[in-house]
């Protein structure tokens, strides 16, 4: 600052946070938000997915017994629909950090703007309609083992994963007969069994929305190949496969489980096609599979995605490695495991001090003295 003059910005906590995790990373997401929101100097109430609040409640027991005091921490189990709607209706809360759906990021965000309240922060992660391109410089046996990585390892139940797959149409016949070999090859049981490839869905509901979709696909569409499923498994289980559509388009929305997508495209045609990705609204990961340098930072450039992964799988960002997030529809942003993260869950100040003013401060309080 000016000659005379000392400024300093400082951040502190903003109050309140609601952190609201969802099922997928029952332990990793609800941590890495509770753990930020406290760090950065907030109280924190944390509401794990309907699903699974007791590995919650045994994190939040962790996080006491290591020496967070019980009022900065408090556990809310319960229904987003009741508990959620309850915290973030509540004048008092100064911030949510969610990872859920886009749906849900709507209610929040609506239901903040509806408070007679001081305006909240809102840090959201949501879905995507993740979106792979496969020109015909890339490694067809390559390609075939980051799709399966991408589409179906933890049943598909990653908002990384891989849900639409674009092919150019010279090499297309050849991915998906090796594509399609792959998914005959999977083994659908007991994730305890090392044997296992493809675990259970989460539960009853999730089994029949992509029991739905599959069928419905089925009707439309060509079914490219489908995992075999054994008899008698005893949960929800479902077989990854895999249709070829006629466009990204003919997806209404994100279906949440191991079920890819496959659209053809020519050469000339990859304008069009990175248009309609873009037109979908989402933007969370996207994944290219090209030999060439030029096409690689020509899509990763015109495709509005979070995380661009290059030849190889697009799932499993590491923290303080690939720090992830989307834009638009997948998310607001800072990328959680990323260096601008903290900063949402921190009000800054800014303390400016004249140091040239005549006696000083200590003079007065002799003074008074």
């Amino acid at each position: 600052g000016p000659t005379g003059e000392q400024n300093e910005l400082s951040l502190h906590g903003k109050g309140i946070f609601a952190c609201i995790s969802p099922w997928n990373f029952p332990l990793a997401i609800f941590t890495g938000q509770v753990s930020a929101a406290l760090a950065a100097g907030n109280c924190v109430l944390a509401k794990p997915a309907d699903q699974t609040p007791a590995v919650a409640a045994l994190a939040v027991r962790c996080l006491h017994s290591a020496g967070v005091p019980r009022a900065a921490l408090q556990f809310v189990p319960g229904r987003g629909s009741v508990v959620g709607a309850k915290m973030t209706s509540d004048p008092r809360i100064d911030g949510v950090a969610l990872t859920g759906s886009t749906d849900t990021a709507r209610l929040i965000n609506r239901s903040l703007a509806a408070r007679d309240a001081p305006l909240a922060s809102f840090i959201a992660e949501t879905g995507g309609q993740n979106a792979m391109l496969v020109d015909s410089s890339a490694l067809p046996e390559q390609v075939v083992k980051d799709v399966i990585r991408s589409a179906v390892h933890s049943a598909g139940q990653r908002c990384s994963a891989l849900r639409v797959l674009f092919l150019q149409t010279d090499v297309a016949d050849r991915i998906i007969r090796l594509l399609t070999g792959a998914m005959q090859e999977l083994v659908v049981g007991d994730p305890r069994w090392l044997s296992t490839d493809v675990g259970p869905v989460i539960d009853g509901g999730a089994l029949e929305e992509l029991q739905e979709h599959a069928a419905a696909m089925e009707e439309r569409f060509r079914l490219l190949a489908r995992a075999p499923l054994a008899s008698g498994l005893d949960g929800h289980y479902f077989a990854p496969c895999a249709f070829e559509i006629d466009s990204i388009g003919s997806l209404e929305k994100e279906v949440f489980g191991p079920i890819l997508h496959v659209v053809r495209y020519r050469a000339r045609e990859l304008d069009r096609v990175i248009d309609d990705i873009n037109a979908t609204g989402y933007g969370l990961t996207l994944g290219v599979h090209s030999r060439i340098d030029r096409t690689q930072s020509y899509i990763a450039s015109r495709v509005m995605a979070g995380n661009c992964y290059v030849n190889r799988n697009m799932i499993g960002a590491v923290v303080g490695v690939q720090p992830f997030g989307g834009e638009r529809l997948s998310g607001t942003g800072p990328k959680a495991g990323g260096p601008h993260y903290m900063l949402r869950f921190a009000t800054e100040r800014t303390l400016t001090v004249n140091t040239a003013a005549v006696g000083g401060n200590a003079s007065l309080l002799e003074l008074e003295d």
